[in-house]
């Protein structure tokens, strides 16, 4: 049974606002809440273009539009959204592009990918099972400082010190492997008066976070975004995280995002005064969930839904 719920879809379908003949895309397929709507939208003309790295989510894909002649899934990253807009031949000429950023409630439900401290199983964490290094393996070798920056920087872990002081002392005696063991380490740093969060959620964050390379990866698809789209042509982004809406909404009004996760401490040199440029992208809507999506689908509280439309002069 899926137990995935699209988050914010109505108003992820008016943003992009699809019309017939358009050329969209899904670049988090997920378990295709949005891409089946996107396809409705498009009811049987223009072509949807979806991309997931998680096999398991290819495999939904396939199964549920893979008779669809106007669609098809890329079993790639969203990083690699520019290569196959060339390939497929649609680079500036997309009508709509969507990213749902984040873990999906199946990858949550599923205890053997390793996301949920909830959930009694393997310390994994990768969005594609089949690359990069689990949480586990980094947690084994990393230096405690580096965890400690992890923690702080992308988790805002307040106590990041203290957890990473406890996983190296933990791990010379037994290996972290499991969600639940790394969750129990936690709140026995952490003890205090109860906390609104569990206390191993901004550590669980920010191990995926890093694991995966999320917010390095985004700014580098959100540059490729505004290539691929067509002059006139819209970006959606749906965000749960404080770090990424920094990214989203520091990318639209063109001011960069080099400083935006960096390490504690770091300190940046101001800015070089350049000739003032227009952004690529026009703001156009920001949106929260109402209280009747969150309690329907607690997993939304924390979304912000921002849209933008390629400005006309900045035809690729």
């Amino acid at each position: 049974m899926e137990s995935h719920r699209p988050v914010m879809l109505d108003a992820a379908l008016a943003g992009l606002a699809i019309r017939a003949g358009s050329i969209c895309v899904d670049a988090t397929y997920g378990r295709g809440g949005h891409s089946g709507e996107i396809l409705a939208r498009l009811g049987g003309t223009g072509f949807l273009h979806a991309f997931d790295q998680d096999p398991e989510a290819c495999a939904h894909a396939w199964r549920t539009h893979g008779g669809a002649s106007n669609f098809r899934i890329h079993a790639a990253n969203f990083a690699q959204l520019s290569a196959v807009a060339a390939a497929e031949d649609f680079s500036g000429h997309a009508n709509g592009i969507l990213f749902d950023l984040g873990v999906s409630s199946p990858q949550l439900d599923e205890a053997s990918r390793g996301f949920s401290f909830m959930r009694e199983g393997p310390l994994d964490m990768r969005m594609n099972p089949n690359a990069g290094e689990p949480a586990s393996g980094w947690l084994a070798r990393a230096p405690e400082a580096e965890i400690a920056d992890v923690l702080w920087r992308l988790g805002e872990e307040r106590h990041s010190r203290r957890i990473a002081r406890a996983i190296v002392h933990e791990r010379v005696e037994s290996p972290i492997t499991t969600t639940t063991q790394l969750a129990e380490l936690i709140a026995r740093v952490m003890r205090g008066p109860r906390q609104k969060i569990h206390p191993a959620t901004r550590s669980f964050q920010a191990i995926r976070l890093f694991i995966n390379r999320e917010l390095e990866v985004l700014e580098d698809a959100l540059k490729q975004a505004v290539d691929v789209l067509a002059p006139g042509g819209r970006l959606v982004v749906i965000s749960f995280h404080s770090l990424e809406d920094r990214i989203v909404k520091r990318f639209i009004r063109g001011a960069g995002t080099e400083s935006e996760h960096a390490s504690r401490g770091r300190r940046y040199p101001p800015p070089v005064a350049a000739e003032p440029q227009q952004p690529a992208l026009k703001a156009i809507a920001r949106h929260f969930p109402d209280d009747d999506e969150i309690a329907a689908n607690p997993r939304a509280r924390s979304a912000v839904l921002r849209v933008a439309e390629k400005r006309a002069e900045f035809d690729a």
